[in-house]
């Protein structure tokens, strides 16, 4: 349930599954999602589904259901990653539901997640695997996103865009030297993309945090925590601290 003073419930949700009606499934989903007054950005691909609504909790208790056990995915969603948070207002102007060639885009058609994928690691272990001195730690996100919150002693590729990190790890990562790797992301999905990018290149150890920061956040009691700073997250809340908190903010950012 949402709490009282929260007016919405928020739902990331991404999966990896081979959806080749993907273009037929737009417009239902659409109409599905408008009937409940859930607003937000859905994007659609023939390797899956990503996306973040915001609606009340009837509405998005109801899409959950309908993405993981109705008929327009027919089971296919089997195992969504899916995170609810909360917002004091709507985080989005409007619906979107889009096609494209990728749910998260990176360019490599070898980094195929439906085939093979690092090592999930959930978050109450997460912080033994980072603080073990052999293990690089990597943060797969944008450079502003970095800027406004990481753990502890994470590399930061220095990229603005998901697309260059296979630039990236052309040119600052060797298999034979990075031979284990603890990589994160904000809810798991580019991790998903750049650890099958990775593992297509030799490289043996490739670890990622299950759920992402915003799992990380949620599980972990923030005395334990080895994050520093703030999540950035697409909508209109723009970050969200531990216990997914809203944090206050003076500007906003542009998806």
């Amino acid at each position: 349930m949402t709490p009282k003073n929260k007016a919405f419930k928020v739902a990331a949700f991404y999966q990896f599954a081979p959806l080749a009606d993907h273009r037929e499934l737009r417009e239902p989903l659409r109409a599905f999602c408008a009937g409940l007054g859930i607003k937000g950005s859905v994007l659609l691909a023939q390797e899956g589904i990503n996306g973040t609504v915001a609606g009340t909790a009837e509405a998005i208790d109801a899409f959950a259901h309908e993405l993981a056990h109705g008929d327009m995915f027919g089971g296919r969603l089997d195992n969504l990653e899916l995170k609810f948070s909360t917002s004091e207002a709507m985080p989005f102007g409007r619906l979107k539901v889009r096609l494209k060639k990728e749910i998260v885009t990176l360019g490599d058609a070898a980094a195929d997640p439906t085939r093979q994928v690092g090592t999930y690691v959930d978050a109450s272990k997460w912080n033994a695997l980072i603080a073990e001195p052999d293990t690089l730690v990597l943060d797969t996100r944008n450079a502003f996103e970095v800027a406004m919150g990481t753990f502890e002693g994470a590399v930061d590729p220095g990229i603005r865009s998901f697309g260059e990190f296979k630039d990236f790890a052309a040119q600052q990562l060797d298999p034979a030297k990075h031979r284990r790797i603890a990589m994160f992301c904000t809810g798991g999905i580019r991790c998903e993309k750049a650890s099958a990018h990775l593992l297509a290149r030799g490289f043996a150890e490739v670890y990622h945090l299950k759920g992402g920061i915003l799992r990380y956040l949620e599980d972990v009691p923030e005395e334990q925590s080895r994050w520093r700073g703030e999540c950035f997250v697409f909508d209109e809340r723009v970050a969200l601290g531990h216990g997914l908190r809203e944090r206050q903010k003076d500007a906003s950012a542009d998806e």
